[in-house]
């Protein structure tokens, strides 16, 4: 079962590296990174998913909710966060965001339901 917002960490890595480019690379120190956030996006009947990513998730998410993002959600008008993870590395963030988008929309439901099941909006959960 997928946590919400559970931490990505080094750990989640064998011997804390990860690989980028065909080369394996020591994971950056915590203090010198920001953290990253995947999140989903859904309208109010639940009908379209929006998949991003981003390094200040409360910023962000008020910026699609106030219609200032150009594009996708504000045609369709994805505004409920109702899922995302966290990582230490923007880098294993937008690897995760390709996963959840090349995926079929069945499996990001399951990645919803999993850890939301009553599909609440979590923005106002965000501190």
């Amino acid at each position: 079962m997928t946590e919400i917002g559970k931490l990505h960490t080094r750990n989640d890595r064998p011997n804390g590296s990860h690989r980028e480019g065909g080369v394996s690379r020591p994971w950056r120190s915590r203090t010198n990174m920001k953290r990253a956030y995947v999140y989903i996006l859904t309208n109010v009947k639940n009908r379209v998913l929006y998949t991003g990513v981003t390094s200040d998730l409360i910023r962000r998410v008020a910026e699609h909710k106030d219609g200032l993002v150009e594009g996708f959600t504000k045609r369709y008008n994805a505004k409920r966060l109702v899922y995302y993870e966290v990582f230490e590395d923007i880098r294993e963030a937008i690897i995760r965001e390709k996963q959840i988008k090349a995926g079929r929309r069945a499996k990001k439901l399951d990645l919803i339901e999993s850890s939301n099941p009553e599909w609440k909006d979590l923005y106002e959960t965000l501190s």
